[in-house]
């Protein structure tokens, strides 16, 4: 390592594709320039480029998808190796994403006084689980090693708040938000301001029953309206989603894409974007989307649809109706004839999509990267 600039370690599960990471993937680009850094993943799965002088260093070569008794093996081995790495290259500042890394970060701490530990929480901790006995190892695990680091960011107030009150985490908590590039190419608002036949409509995220992508089937099932939804994304219920199309009788108006790495192109290529999703971190897809131009309907799930789209301001809304936000449209978890009144709207109402493409492309840019790394520098370093 060089010896000019303080040395920090960003800690992470895998470099996969997932929001986490593609968070980590973007502070990288600033953080080089003004710090010595390592990427240490536990398993090699890289997704995301690694930008240019970030060293990384990888604990284990075998797959994360491992029989839950050898990843208990592997978590000793992580605790050790990580514990050597960070004494043998004088790391300053230790920062983790995501709670297996986080309690390795509070571990660290306990043995480890010199070096500054701070950790990420990038799910909503209370539904950011797969089982009651998750929830309970959460429960007990989180309030004794959390509180040994130094300090805590999450993306989104309401993730530190259930943090404190429902964890009983008691060290300084701040709210940075995802950061964002803005795409060379966005969408021409104009464009949005005329008659459409069928509304290209898209979303993207994991199939599982997290994102419930069959609330935008069943919405578009009841409309009388001519649609084009495009599916992005891959994962357990896609036989599930596929079976439901036809089982609707949709073959011709839904189409299920699979993963794909040019999600831009086809952002670009649509008129209205929807997120579905029962509980978020922060929504990198629905915030990618306004970026690019597109006028967005989110369910209001908790977190980050509420902040991005009104400016955290609550609402209320009745079932089976929408609520117009500052930047965005707004549906209650689960409701598809709701969301079917949403898309109906947008579909009615050429200058209400041209409207709110003009509001996504002025709200994405309040997430760009230079803001966002600011705060965050300012944060580590504090």
């Amino acid at each position: 390592m060089k010896s000019s600039n303080k040395n920090i370690s960003i800690i992470s599960i895998t470099l996969g594709s997932g929001g986490a990471e593609k968070v980590i993937s973007l502070l990288l680009k600033s953080l080089r320039l003004d710090y010595n850094v390592t990427l240490v993943l536990f398993y090699n799965n890289i997704h995301f480029q690694i930008p240019e002088n970030v060293n990384l260093v990888i604990l284990s070569d075998t797959s994360p998808d491992r029989p839950f008794y050898l990843k208990a093996v592997d978590t000793l081995k992580f605790i050790r190796k990580y514990y050597q790495f960070v004494k043998k290259e004088n790391i300053s500042i230790s920062i983790s994403f995501l709670a297996f890394p986080n309690l390795i970060n509070g571990i660290i701490s306990t043995f480890n006084k010199s070096v500054k530990t701070i950790i990420s929480e990038r799910g909503f901790p209370s539904d950011n689980v797969s089982s009651k006995l998750s929830l309970y190892i959460s429960k007990v695990f989180y309030p004794i090693f959390y509180n040994r680091c130094d300090k805590l960011f999450s993306n989104s107030v309401h993730i530190n708040k259930d943090l404190k009150d429902n964890f009983g985490i008691k060290i300084p908590m701040e709210v940075i938000y995802n950061p964002i590039e803005i795409p060379k190419k966005t969408i021409d608002s104009n464009v949005l301001n005329q008659n459409f036949e069928t509304l290209k409509v898209i979303t993207a995220g994991t199939l599982n029953k997290r994102k419930n992508q069959i609330m935008i089937i069943r919405a578009l099932n009841k409309s009388v309206l001519k649609y084009d939804l495009s599916i992005l994304g891959g994962g357990e219920l896609q036989d599930y989603l596929n079976s439901e199309i036809i089982n609707f009788n949709l073959e011709d108006s839904i189409s299920l894409k699979g993963k794909v790495k040019n999600v831009n192109d086809y952002l670009l290529s649509n008129h209205c974007f929807v997120l579905s999703s029962f509980t978020e971190g922060f929504p990198n897809a629905l915030l990618e989307a306004m970026a690019i131009g597109l006028p967005s309907i989110s369910t209001n799930c908790l977190s980050g649809p509420l902040e991005l789209l009104n400016e955290n301001e609550e609402v209320s809304i009745k079932t089976g109706e929408f609520y117009i936000g500052k930047y965005g449209i707004l549906v209650n978890n689960d409701d598809h004839i709701g969301l079917s009144s949403a898309l109906d709207y947008f579909h009615n109402n050429p200058l209400e999509r041209e409207k709110f493409s003009k509001l996504s492309l002025q709200r994405a840019k309040e997430y760009h990267l230079d803001a966002i790394y600011a705060k965050f520098n300012k944060f580590i370093q504090n």
